[in-house]
């Protein structure tokens, strides 16, 4: 990352379709424009999981919008960080960037009472993220 360009983060889950799009999510409602975010998977779902779309709604983040991406080797090169949601899926490696794997509860079938905690858990995460590659500037 340079001084004048925005760091770029990728969120990688196998459907796209829960994890990754809770953390994309987040880290754009946070961070606006300070970040570049991105999230894909490698077997996209066709939707995004209901259960996920209605917890972000109690938080006020709406991604009733959003689709599953796939994800593309251009994505992982174009990325600065690159997170993982624990679900196995693999990226390809190259220098220079920072992986990480955040081992998570797949809300796949789950009701929105077993979302509202990995919604919670993928916040906290993302403000110590955005703490470490973007924080506020303090006055």
């Amino acid at each position: 990352m340079s001084e004048t360009t925005l760091p770029t983060v990728l969120f990688v889950c196998v459907h796209n379709a829960g994890r990754s799009q809770m953390a994309a999510a987040f880290l754009t409602h946070l961070a606006g424009d300070r970040v570049q975010v991105r999230s894909a998977g490698s077997a996209p779902a066709a939707t995004v999981n209901p259960a996920v779309v209605a917890a972000l709604a109690e938080v006020g983040i709406d991604i009733s919008a959003e689709v599953p991406k796939v994800l593309t080797v251009e994505a992982v090169q174009g990325s600065d960080v690159v997170i993982t949601m624990g679900c196995g899926d693999t990226c390809p490696v190259f220098p220079g960037k920072r992986y990480l794997d955040w081992r998570l509860t797949d809300p796949a079938g789950q009701g929105i009472d077993a979302v509202r905690p990995i919604r919670d858990e993928i916040e906290h995460r993302v403000r110590a993220l955005i703490e470490e590659i973007a924080p506020a500037v303090r006055r």
